[in-house]
């Protein structure tokens, strides 16, 4: 896939998303969790990195995408509609959305000056994607099984029930009886 395919579909889908949680929609553990790890996991085996350069700056690409992921995280709103726990990006979201990808671009120029060889187009950037997505991901369940409602796995289809995660309702159960282990 060339560089340019690749930046124009993460593109797609990253506005694909971000129209369908402004909206609200079910906070889904599958795609909070499983879908950005899969993003990230195929990133990490199209990059290619030849310079100690090359990987200083993926890395700092990466932990940049995480801490952007994680404030957005939390400024996304987790509330109870008909018995399922839902999500909603917010105008804040969307401005650290903006701000991730102005950084990720400046990035990229800053290193274009210094070392124009570290930087493929594309390279690694589904990678950085994914794990931004994974810490979003993250944030947004620890928020989700607090909320009243199911924290589901995966949505039915066709008018089959939501699928449930033994993990998911475990770790909900234990934050509404007051035993979460991260206190």
């Amino acid at each position: 896939m060339t560089g340019t395919l690749q930046i124009v579909l993460i593109a797609a889908a990253i506005l694909y998303v971000m129209a369908r949680r402004l909206m609200g929609e079910p906070a889904v553990g599958k795609r909070l969790l499983v879908l950005p790890a899969v993003l990230g996991i195929i990133g990490l085996t199209q990059t290619s990195v030849h310079s100690v350069t090359a990987v200083v700056f993926l890395a700092a690409s990466a932990a940049l995408s995480v801490v952007f992921g994680l404030l957005r995280g939390l400024t996304i709103r987790t509330y109870e509609q008909n018995g399922i726990v839902m999500l909603r990006y917010t105008a804040m979201t969307i401005v650290l959305w903006v701000a991730s990808i102005a950084a990720r671009l400046a990035a990229v120029f800053v290193m274009n000056l210094i070392d124009p060889s570290a930087v493929q187009a594309g390279n690694g950037l589904m990678l950085v994607v994914g794990a931004g997505l994974l810490a979003e991901g993250l944030v947004v369940l620890s928020k989700a099984v607090r909320v009243g409602g199911q924290v589901v796995w995966s949505k039915g289809r066709r008018g089959a029930p939501h699928r449930t995660s033994p993990v998911l309702d475990s770790w909900q159960q234990k934050v509404r009886n007051g035993h979460d282990s991260s206190r």
